[in-house]
């Protein structure tokens, strides 16, 4: 049944003909023919919306920023939360950094919100990506080796449940639900806020270095090397693009978390002796400039396929089988991020993050939506598996068993399940990574 003719809510509701549907009924890069769209206004339209999914049996969808790989911010014939108004930043006490920040919030504006208060937080690449599904997967941030993840700086949540409750969670008030929002995905409860403590470094030291794309191989090692030795301020990811994609096919990305510019060169100097560089934008800068656009859909029709693994030695081997399958098929957006430094320092049973003890992430995207394209792309990260451990669910598209397995390790998805069943044991929230 999905007739909701009787809700009523103080945001808007949008149902298929009016103005605004063709608006907001699509995210990034999934399309959805919806029933109905509530864009939550108060923490009582989440709960009306909450309500109105269990009563009509609608699939709900619960949408930050829409930017997640999967598509579980929309659907067909089901009810899309969105959380887009419920945007607020404030800062709670200055002293202790503690800022408010709305789940619908993008980061671009909560880093424009505390640039006047000198205060930062680590959070994802893009301008547009959402506060609450970034902090839900993680948040593998430009500062994540000084910080940690984006959920290492998270002290409490304002959350709606299932059956229409409000509750904060935090490590004093339902901990079992506050240790399962911190990296457990969206499958427990309708976050509305977080609260967080901000970095005070308004400006970073931060750029790009250019290398030959034959040099990958001598460059990779080489960077890898470098990263083992550096300090916890410098944080680093390589991006390797098709020929033909962008001028600069080979490309290190250096964020040093001070505004420190004699300093930071001394730190980022070692990425600088890999091969035959080109310096192509290293500067101090306001931390918001850092965050870019996000990149345009590929054409074709069908989304790109992401998928990604950790792992906790970047061998020569995985260096070669990775590069080997960027190259021998369609085209593939790789990256390889550092990790170590702060997300390390954290015990892997504090969040549901568990994977602490990797030294890198490798993701790459297929921008093909050919069948044979797909195919080879599955080949390809079959020949990683000997060499990686665990994965990230904020960077990857697949939902198959045998990808999402490797999200949480089994005594982590044993705590995800018995979290799911008191607080969700219906499964209204199942437009999420599965909890096993």
């Amino acid at each position: 049944m999905s007739d909701v003719s009787t809700l009523v809510v103080d945001g808007e509701l949008i149902r298929p003909g009016d103005d605004a549907y063709d608006t907001h009924r699509n995210t990034y890069q999934r399309q959805g023919s919806p029933a109905v769209i509530v864009r939550a206004h108060s923490i009582d339209d989440v709960r009306r919306a909450v309500a109105a999914a269990g009563e009509h049996d609608l699939l709900l969808s619960v949408r930050s920023g829409g930017h997640g790989f999967p598509g579980f911010a929309t659907n067909d014939g089901g009810l899309v939360l969105d959380l887009g108004p419920l945007d607020g930043v404030e800062v709670l006490d200055a002293d202790r950094r503690l800022v408010r920040i709305g789940a619908g919030a993008r980061w671009a504006a909560v880093t424009e919100a505390l640039k006047p208060h000198g205060l930062v937080i680590s959070s994802g690449d893009t301008t547009e990506v959402g506060v609450g599904g970034l902090i839900l997967g993680g948040g593998i941030g430009w500062m994540v080796r000084r910080f940690g993840l984006t959920i290492d700086s998270v002290v409490a949540a304002e959350v709606v449940t299932a059956d229409g409750r409000v509750l904060r969670a935090s490590a004093a008030e339902n901990a079992d639900l506050f240790w399962a929002l911190r990296g457990g995905g969206g499958a427990f409860a309708v976050v509305t806020a977080f609260e967080v403590i901000a970095q005070p470094v308004p400006e970073v030291y931060f750029g790009h270095i250019g290398y030959p794309r034959g040099d990958a191989a001598t460059v990779l090692r080489g960077w890898r090397d470098a990263m083992r030795a550096a300090p916890d301020e410098l944080t680093s990811m390589v991006v390797l693009l098709p020929d033909g994609f962008a001028p600069q096919s080979l490309v290190v990305g250096v964020c040093v978390a001070h505004g420190d510019a004699a300093a930071a060169e001394n730190v980022v100097e070692p990425l600088l002796q890999l091969g035959d560089a080109s310096v192509l934008d290293l500067r101090v800068r306001p931390y918001g400039e850092i965050l870019a656009p996000p990149p345009p859909v590929p054409p074709g029709g069908a989304p790109p396929l992401a998928r990604n693994r950790l792992t906790t030695d970047l061998s020569d081997e995985l260096i070669d089988r990775y590069l080997a399958g960027l190259t021998a098929g369609p085209p593939v957006v790789g990256q390889v991020r550092a990790l170590g430094g702060a997300v390390a320092r954290v015990a892997g049973t504090e969040t549901a993050f568990a994977h602490r003890d990797s030294e890198a992430f490798l993701s790459a995207i297929a921008l093909s939506p050919a069948p044979e394209a797909r195919a080879a792309f599955d080949a390809y990260w079959a020949t990683l598996a000997p060499h990686t451990r665990g994965a990230y669910g904020n960077l990857m598209s697949s939902l198959d068993p045998a990808d999402v397995a490797e999200l949480y390790p089994p005594e982590t998805s044993r705590r995800l399940a018995a979290v799911k069943a008191s607080y969700d044991p219906d499964q209204l929230f199942r437009q999420a990574f599965p909890v096993a």
